[in-house]
């Protein structure tokens, strides 16, 4: 079965890129400290690198994102989705406008001008049809920016809530959280890796009240 799982790193204080995102600085000041687990040589974080990364039928990401990876310091042979795993699987991307071009012309992108909801369900065809294609169940990973993953927690659009809790405290930065409609989310696992530790939620659709991922931010 294809789940929408919404994947990303958050500081101990919530933050999801350090302070000043932009061109040429993506995750902001410090904001490298988020993703030390994903380049690790430990053995435990690798596994769970390739094992997100091979489960990935298709994956969702806003422009800003978008822009970032497929800019001139972004994503390359070395590095991509997935880190040094550089996984290909379709990309579809949430925009207002198709960009005028592509730089990383050897992936699979889909740009979707009509909005989250119809992302996720071109993504969802995607991944299905590469779930019968191989033979094994593959999901539907929602790598971000935040504003995407928020905004698909608030339309009810989540299966799974996988954060990877990086021990940093950034003060600021691109919160997770930043109000939104209250969820009940039923702990699924817990890894502490040394870099890292990497919690599952599943999201109880429709369900309202105290969030254990919301306490305190």
């Amino acid at each position: 079965m294809t789940h929408i799982i919404a994947d990303i790193s958050v500081s101990l204080d919530g933050y999801v890129t350090g302070p000043d995102p932009g061109p040429g600085n993506g995750l902001g000041t410090g904001g490298e400290a988020l993703h030390t687990w994903a380049f690790s040589d430990d053995p435990e974080e690798r596994r769970i690198v390739r094992e997100t990364t091979a489960r990935s039928g298709a994956v969702v990401l806003g422009r800003r994102l978008f822009d970032l990876v497929d800019g001139p310091g972004g994503w390359d042979d070395t590095v991509g989705y997935g880190a040094a795993e550089v996984g290909k699987p379709p990309f579809v991307v949430v925009t207002g406008s198709e960009p005028e071009s592509v730089r990383l012309t050897g992936l699979d992108w889909t740009f979707v001008t009509t909005g989250l909801p119809d992302a996720v369900a071109v993504a969802r065809g995607r991944a299905e049809a590469a779930s019968a294609d191989r033979g094994e169940d593959l999901d539907v990973v929602l790598m971000g920016g935040g504003t995407l993953i928020g905004s698909a927690l608030d339309a009810g659009l989540v299966d799974v809530l996988s954060l990877h809790l990086a021990p940093v405290v950034l003060g600021s930065g691109t919160p997770l959280f930043t109000g939104g409609t209250p969820r009940t989310l039923v702990r699924r696992s817990a890894t502490p890796t040394p870099n890292a530790v990497h919690l599952a939620y599943d999201v109880r659709r429709g369900a309202r009240g105290w969030s254990p991922a919301r306490f305190g931010h």
